[in-house]
């Protein structure tokens, strides 16, 4: 099985690499930061391939793809893990930067590489693509904003595959992640303040990213007549809060 992950060089992705790699499959782990890329390569031996892409930019993609060596063309999976959060002040507090930066990655990035990759599938009868989504896509909260709406659209994104693929053999899942420590992800949402990032965890018992790794492979070998449609994770620690009300 070939493996394509985004956002592979650290975090969710670099375990879901590790992971495929251990159970013996193929990966081409694709992200901006070649350096971090190689350092994985390495790591993971002639299992990997290193692949230098930004998903907001279409030209990166189509180079990235077009370089791929012909024994690795024939993807299996597609992990759409690129994706970013920035900023939790409130939507009127937030520059405008911040938010188109979001949607060109968590939207605009999975759906050039989606639409890639998914006719090859279509005419192969079998692929899957698993999409990174979050809780923040399903549930509000004060400072979300664009955030969970881009990840709102992702995961009805997913279903629409669903509805688009039926018969066809190609599966699609949406993995929705809530708190999830021991990657760099509020770290850029933070903008490099490690201490704010750090505070977020803090007295917690987070989800890790082996447990997403896990999760995404398990998907990906089930056997072909199964679709995981949506799967949405929490460490036990986190749960949901109640409505907002300002009172006078």
């Amino acid at each position: 099985m070939i493996v394509f992950i985004t956002g592979a060089s650290s975090g969710f992705g670099a375990e879901m690499a590790r992971t495929f790699v251990k159970h013996g499959h193929q990966v081409i782990i694709a992200a901006r930061r070649l350096a971090r890329l190689q350092d994985l390569a390495r790591e993971l031996g002639e299992a990997a391939l290193a692949v230098q892409m930004d998903v907001t930019s279409k030209a990166s993609i189509e180079d990235a793809l077009a370089q791929l060596p012909q024994s690795w063309r024939q993807i299996d999976v597609l992990i759409n893990n690129a994706g970013l959060a920035l900023n939790t002040a409130p939507a009127h507090e937030v520059p405008l930067a911040d938010w188109e930066t979001m949607i060109a990655t968590n939207c605009t990035g999975l759906v050039t590489i989606t639409r890639a990759l998914l006719p090859a599938m279509v005419a192969r009868g079998s692929g899957t693509i698993i999409n990174i989504g979050s809780v923040a896509g399903h549930y509000p909260y004060p400072g979300g904003n664009v955030y969970g709406a881009t990840k709102a659209f992702v995961e009805q994104f997913t279903l629409n595959l669903r509805a688009d693929l039926v018969g066809t053999g190609v599966r699609a899942s949406n993995i929705a992640p809530g708190l999830c420590g021991g990657t760099e992800f509020s770290n850029v949402r933070f903008k490099g303040d490690d201490a704010a990032a750090a505070k977020v965890y803090e007295g917690t018992q987070p989800l890790t990213a082996q447990d997403i790794a896990d999760t995404a492979y398990w998907i990906a070998t089930l056997p072909p007549h199964v679709n995981i449609n949506h799967i949405e994770m929490m460490p036990v620690c986190q749960g949901f809060s109640g409505f907002n009300i300002k009172r006078n």
